[in-house]
């Protein structure tokens, strides 16, 4: 309890702020707007009722897993989800009801996620999966006329293609090693209680985002 009450309502205070060298941005529930709510909602309309047991923020099964780490490919995965579908759901079902939770990226958060560049080095580290890098990565062009936010960082890693995982500590390991990064100068965000702990065992200035949060006033530009 007290370590949730220490990182509740946190900024990033100039002090810290400025020692660091670089930044890592989580993205869903960070910089795009998510709700998993929706995602079970859709199965659940599926008929499959059980979705509730089987994936959540906090914990996942085999299946989502194997996903995120690019061990099965999209396909695969869906094909997975109808044999635990009712008969009559198809492929085209499951992967609306999958990409349900992905919701608007806010147009002040590309140009914050700028301002960031100018001050300091960013990456991106997300637990994601194929089918939701291709429907993101639609919406970004469709809303933003842009292909994809690697623009926007050094460098992002997607755990299907990455191969680590939040909240794992491999993943903050080697990004850190391949950048030249030392643990106490980057700062982390993310929307994940179990990954902020990770990151902190390292000794990463982890900092817990908010639902309340905005990401454009967690840091202070000048």
């Amino acid at each position: 309890m007290i370590i949730l009450w220490f990182l509740k309502n946190m900024k990033i205070d100039k002090q810290t702020f400025d020692h660091a060298e670089a930044i890592l941005f989580d993205l869903g529930g960070v910089i795009l707007n998510i709700d998993y709510n929706k995602t079970a909602e859709e199965f659940k309309n599926l008929g499959l009722t059980q979705f509730d047991e089987l994936y959540s923020q906090a914990k996942q099964e085999g299946l989502f897993d194997e996903l995120e780490m690019g061990k099965i490919n999209g396909q695969t995965f869906v094909q997975h989800i109808k044999k635990l579908s009712p008969s009559q759901v198809n492929e085209f079902q499951i992967i609306h009801a999958w990409n349900a939770m992905l919701l608007d990226l806010p147009k002040e958060n590309l140009a914050f996620l700028s301002q960031i560049n100018k001050k300091k080095r960013s990456f991106l580290f997300s637990n994601t999966n194929e089918i939701h890098l291709l429907e993101f990565n639609k919406k970004i062009k469709e809303n933003h006329s842009v292909p994809n936010l690697n623009s926007f960082f050094e460098k992002t890693y997607y755990s299907h293609i990455f191969g680590h995982r939040k909240p794992n500590p491999d993943g903050f390991i080697a990004i850190c090693k391949e950048n030249k990064l030392e643990f106490d100068k980057l700062i982390f965000i993310d929307d994940s209680i179990q990954h902020i702990e990770s990151a902190k065992k390292l000794g990463i200035n982890a900092f817990l985002f908010e639902k309340t949060d905005k990401l454009t006033s967690i840091i202070e530009l000048d």
